[in-house]
């Protein structure tokens, strides 16, 4: 059915909501929201001189669009997001960073709390800081929290004065827990460390030393003087630490994000700062590309939606570089999120000025380091794309290059991968597995013909598809300039035999190992063709035969554990997969759940009596 756009555009409500612009493929290309989708999508197909290029390039390729009613502008706003986020329109700036922030958790919501690291934010009655702008910020905090204070790690479900193990674990014997799980300390005591931690969390690092100072000089006056020493080291650890920090706020303590951005002709650099209680915790930046047509006020409204539709935690003051068209509804939404005031505000003057300054300068920086190193990267991958077709002879130059590898031991769970490098640079979004499904026993040569048998049947399926207009370009319909087989002439007429059958002209060149298993050459029209190892050309072919067997044996062996891990506990009687994996996880492996009690087992949480029972008989009947 043809979509008539004028026809369409007169049945549009006076309502909030989402648009979704398509291309004659049915492909979205563009998602947008409004107050009133009837004002708003009128707009892009009037004429008008004004128009940006961006709008216009896009109204240009529109075929059809629908739409999504909300409740409100927020609700929009919400939506909108989530779907930038799931269709990546060509025409939308994303932001491509799908990362969640780790975030440190104590679990208040238990008798005896841990203090974790953790991705999700819940409403679970712990208390939750974070963002960090990396997992290894947050380990080496812990180490420090684990150093400063022996509190447990374990997810047993414990109660004050009750034993629940018949032996405490490692960390007790080693000074790294007190062994609650023991009985071994008061909950009030207990509850005292924890407290600490929650003030030193939120950066009250020097209220600390002085409540430690006070502990110190008590031990040392009761003539504690082995607890007086353990004072001492907590003191000096602190105090080595609040050197490290640095105080960006001398009149402010409020948690604060300053966003500022540096751009260039083709890309911008979005720098964020994170500061909690006047410091500077972390930072991060975002490289957001093909942004030649988009206004600065867009860039900075769509990555601040985007951002922090990904993060959990919303701080109480957001400054940002420029203000920009539904700033108000951000702010109400970020509001809602958090659950109490958020204000998005521009400094234009004073200390925050001053701030936003320092990002943008952070932003530039950084705009400059990376159009240098991508210039240079792009420069030299393109030289060795071409020296390979030079060395080859090949038609045209391999931009899109896919490797093909077989894993198995004897034959059991084989499995096969390809890997894609496009422009020199691996392109992970289109690699694949293959679990061979035709192919008995230690047959690599059936396999390989079963895997790129099913990757190119796969490319003239969507081939069609796309024609048809039933879906848009899939990446299978996608065919490599150059295939590359892990491997000698077998492999290499293996590929070109499937080639022939679905009558596709696509050169292949094997890869292929010395004695040692490294990468010698490449085998190409029956011939094997030296390669000096200096060059940069030896040096890709290295990255993708590595690539390849890598993702191969990496399947291969989550497969593998699979079935070991199945014909263990599968027997079971009413153990499932959450219970073993909790076994596994809180008693480490199959022997110590062999001589784990009963009691033991039953303080595991997602563990019962009957189910410790069942594992308990299961083992010793």
């Amino acid at each position: 059915m043809n979509f008539n756009i004028e026809e369409e555009l007169k049945k549009l409500p006076d309502s909030p909501g989402v648009y979704l612009m398509k291309d004659k493929k049915g492909e979205i290309i563009y998602v947008g929201k409004a107050i009133s989708l009837k004002n708003r999508v009128r707009q892009y197909f009037r004429s008008s001189s004004n128009k940006q290029a961006k709008v216009k390039a896009m109204v240009s390729h529109i075929e059809e669009f629908e739409y999504i009613l909300t409740d409100s502008e927020v609700e929009a706003l919400i939506l909108e997001s989530n779907l930038i986020k799931k269709y990546k329109p060509k025409y939308n700036v994303l932001l491509r960073d799908d990362k969640q922030y780790p975030y440190i958790k104590v679990t208040l919501n238990e008798n005896y709390p841990r203090v974790i690291k953790t991705r999700n934010v819940l409403k679970d009655k712990a208390k939750y800081f974070g963002p960090y702008t990396s997992a290894g910020a947050v380990n080496d905090t812990l180490d420090i929290i684990r150093d400063l204070y022996p509190i447990r790690t374990c997810k047993l479900k414990l109660e004050e004065g009750k034993k629940v193990r018949e032996r405490p674990c490692l960390n007790y014997y080693i000074g790294k827990c007190n062994a609650p799980c023991m009985g071994n300390i008061p909950h009030n005591e207990y509850m005292e460390m924890i407290n600490e931690i929650i003030m030193f969390l939120n950066g009250k690092e020097e209220n600390l030393v002085e409540i430690i100072k006070g502990k110190m000089s008590k031990a040392s006056k009761s003539l504690d003087f082995e607890g007086a020493a353990r004072y001492r080291d907590q003191i000096l650890s602190l105090e080595h630490i609040l050197e490290k920090q640095k105080i960006v706020s001398t009149t402010s303590t409020i948690d604060r994000d300053i966003i500022g951005m540096a751009r260039g002709i083709e890309d911008a650099i979005v720098q964020i700062f994170f500061m909690r209680n006047g410091k500077l915790m972390g930072r991060e930046h975002f490289i957001i590309t093909d942004i030649e047509n988009q206004t600065r006020e867009e860039i900075l409204s769509s990555f601040t939606k985007q951002f922090y539709m990904g993060t959990a935690f919303v701080p109480k003051e957001i400054l940002i570089e420029e203000e920009f068209e539904d700033m108000d509804i951000v702010s109400r939404w970020l509001t809602e999120k958090r659950g109490s005031n958020v204000y998005i505000k521009v400094p234009l003057r004073g200390e925050k000025n001053h701030l936003m300054e320092m990002v943008r300068k952070n932003a530039l920086d950084i705009l400059n380091q990376y159009s240098d190193r991508i210039k240079r990267k792009t420069k030299k991958e393109k030289g060795t794309l071409k020296e390979l077709r030079r060395i080859l002879n090949l038609e045209k130059t391999p931009n899109r290059i896919e490797a093909f590898d077989i894993s198995n031991i004897a034959g059991v769970e084989s499995v096969g991968s390809m890997v894609v490098f496009e422009n020199g640079s691996k392109k992970t979004s289109d690699y694949r597995r293959f679990k061979i499904k035709s192919i008995e026993g230690p047959n690599d040569y059936g396999s390989m013909e079963e895997i790129l048998w099913r990757r190119f049947n796969r490319a003239i399926e969507e081939a069609k598809s796309i024609k048809e207009n039933k879906v848009g370009i899939k990446s299978f319909s996608v065919l490599p300039d150059l295939i590359m087989m892990d491997g000698g002439k077998g492999q290499v007429n293996i590929a070109l035999k499937v080639l022939e059958e679905f009558n596709l002209d696509i050169p292949v060149c094997g890869m292929i190992k010395d004695d040692f298993h490294r990468t010698r050459g490449i085998i190409y029209q029956n011939k094997e063709i030296k390669i000096s190892k200096h060059s940069e050309v030896f040096k890709l072919i290295t990255r993708i035969q590595d690539e390849a067997h890598r993702f191969a044996i990496s399947y291969h062996r989550s497969l593998r554990d699979k079935k070991v891990f199945k014909s263990v506990l599968d027997d079971i009687k009413g153990v499932g997969t959450k219970r073993k994996k909790a076994l596994l996880r809180e008693l480490g492996s199959i022997e110590n759940i062999r001589k784990a009690s009963v009691e033991e087992m039953k303080s595991i949480d997602g563990m019962n009596i009957k189910a410790a029972q069942s594992v308990y008989d299961f083992f010793h009947k």
